[in-house]
């Protein structure tokens, strides 16, 4: 690059040449010319700090997700596999976060949340597999039926999405009519399946919160299932 000519400092004929800028250049050439300076990295302000550690934590106490791939060894044919350098590992990863230890649960319950997954068409779909499996694990299962639950529940989900979009495409009142009544059955069915999920993990246990008990001079007060025995009047 021609940065111009250079010229001794006056009385030193050993001083640092001093570089003359070439004023015969456009002023857009020489603005091109100069090098451009390493920008400052970003600093976050408090609120995304705080934030970014949130995140942090929340990725840490999360289990690793293993993701999926497609692979092309046959135009004709396309397989889906595990992104991750270690099969075993893979395969352990993926039936922890199944709650699982059973390979054959794993096997039909992917395969299922696999088809949950596929867009527009039949051919497996990696993106699309990824994504279903992260709102299994996203609900972070206990057990096979939590994860059978939370299978069903991504699979409501994405069709609840999709019912939506129909919705807001529908041309004709038929169509809005019929749309309509399915995306409400479908938010009912996924809240029902909430419901259901939290029912499951706590057991069937009812919890009673008292906020304020006022209690008169002389009496008790007590919180809890209370049960009293009644005689029979007139029995032997």
């Amino acid at each position: 690059m021609d940065c111009g000519a250079t010229v001794p400092a006056k009385g030193n004929a050993m001083h640092k040449p001093q570089l003359v800028a070439d004023n015969t250049k456009p002023a857009e050439t020489r603005a091109a010319d100069k090098p451009a300076l390493p920008s400052a990295p970003y600093d976050p302000t408090p609120r995304e700090r705080a934030a970014l550690e949130a995140q942090e934590a929340r990725r840490k106490a999360r289990l690793p997700m293993v993701r999926f791939k497609t692979v092309v060894d046959d135009p004709a044919a396309k397989e889906v596999t595990f992104d991750h350098p270690d099969f075993d590992t893979a395969c352990a990863l993926l039936r922890e976060s199944l709650a699982t230890a059973d390979s054959i649960f794993t096997a039909g319950i992917v395969n299922q949340i696999g088809n949950i997954g596929i867009q527009g068409g039949a051919d497996p779909d990696a993106q699309g597999l990824n994504f279903a499996m992260s709102l299994v694990t996203g609900i972070e299962p206990q057990d096979q039926i939590e994860t059978m639950l939370a299978t069903q529940m991504a699979a409501v989900h994405i069709a609840t999405v999709a019912m939506a979009r129909r919705l807001n495409h529908a041309k004709t009142p038929a169509q809005l009519d019929q749309n309509e009544k399915a995306l409400n059955k479908l938010a009912r069915t996924f809240s029902a399946q909430v419901e259901a999920l939290k029912k499951y993990r706590s057991k069937g246990e009812q919890r009673v919160i008292v906020e304020r008990v006022n209690v008169e001079a002389g009496g008790q007060a007590v919180v809890g299932n209370v049960s009293s025995a009644r005689g029979h009047r007139g029995g032997s």
